[in-house]
């Protein structure tokens, strides 16, 4: 598995106001978590940052369908592009949101490889919320980070479904749901789709970690999966910092776990990371956890690229530095003692 590459996709557009006069605070979510050296401890390459266009509602109304769809169906093609770009690099992206409504992208990018490939591509959609919302199901949509999961299937209107004429990004039976509520509104539409999902409850009966080699089960036939998470996920004990925080989450070991789990899987392609609202957030402490989760978990992936001069700054700097890293820069510093 290729180098991480950390990219980030701060867009708003997928989220109502907080206000009447504010703006979904997710879209500085990546400047908080790299303020806790994400990059640095990953031993990342540096991605970059898509700007997302001007998080304006203008005149919308109820009714009008998606909010922001046409900004968000380019700035999703934009995404797409320059993740297709770090996998061909044979790195792994790893994309700080934004809100969840950037899966449309990601989803977007694994579709486009389903077709180079011919085979199919998967999702892990590891979320507090299914995010199923659609014409179908409800009576007006407005909010694409409430209904990104039903646009990635090829529910709802055609400028964000069907982008490149691809709809739909991913299918159903292609599907692992994990960690919504038990009592989640689309949890019937869900059953009748046909997505795999496992609920709170379950999935802490199962265990995070059997979880997680669950999902991958449930996606052998895939030539590769995505994994998303939306950090409502946690328990709002644990994660208050985020737009619709939602009781009976999971804790952090157990996000740490399916993490793992499923990014040390060879399909695994990418993962991305949501919703987390530095507003909420304002001594740091939260964004602090998400980093050191999302490290923890990654940590399998990191690279044995460390030279020995390098090896006390990464530790000070709080990389994670794994044994066979030390080992190589021990090793590499005695065969240059040796010259």
């Amino acid at each position: 598995m290729g180098r991480i590459a950390v990219l980030d996709a701060p867009s708003n557009l997928g989220l109502r106001p907080p206000t009447t006069t504010s703006v979904p605070g997710c879209a500085k979510a990546p400047g908080a978590l790299r303020d806790h050296g994400l990059v640095a401890r990953l031993h990342a390459r540096d991605a970059g940052c898509l700007t997302p266009p001007r998080f304006d509602p203008g005149d919308w109304r109820p009714g009008d369908g998606v909010c922001h769809a046409s900004e968000i169906a380019e700035y999703s093609r934009r995404l797409a592009d320059r993740i297709g770009e770090i996998v061909d690099a044979g790195e792994f992206p790893v994309v700080l949101g934004g809100d969840c409504s950037i899966l449309i992208g990601s989803a977007l990018a694994m579709r486009r490889r389903s077709v180079l490939d011919d085979l199919p591509y998967g999702l892990v959609y590891i979320d507090g919320h299914s995010d199923f919302r659609h014409p179908g199901n409800a009576s007006y949509v407005g909010a694409a980070a409430g209904e990104d999961l039903a646009l990635a299937t090829g529910r709802g209107q055609p400028d964000l479904t069907d982008i490149d004429n691809l709809r739909p990004y991913v299918r159903d039976s292609d599907i692992v749901l994990l960690g919504v509520r038990p009592q989640d509104d689309y949890r019937l539409d869900l059953q009748a789709a046909g997505v795999t999902m496992r609920a709170v409850p379950q999935l802490r009966g199962e265990g995070a970690g059997r979880t997680a080699a669950w999902a991958r089960e449930q996606l052998a036939e895939c030539a590769g999966f995505w994994v998303h998470v939306d950090v409502d996920v946690l328990d709002p004990a644990v994660m208050p910092a985020v737009d619709a925080p939602s009781p009976g989450g999971i804790a952090y070991t157990e996000l740490e776990l399916l993490i793992a789990g499923l990014a040390t899987a060879p399909t695994c392609v990418g993962i991305e990371i949501t919703v987390f609202d530095p507003d909420y957030d304002p001594d740091g402490v939260y964004a602090r956890d998400i980093v050191d989760t999302v490290v923890a978990g990654l940590a399998p992936l990191v690279h044995d690229d460390l030279g020995h001069d390098d090896l006390g700054k990464a530790e000070r700097d709080g990389a994670v530095v794994m044994p066979t890293q030390r080992a190589a820069a021990e090793t590499e510093a005695g065969a240059r003692r040796k010259r």
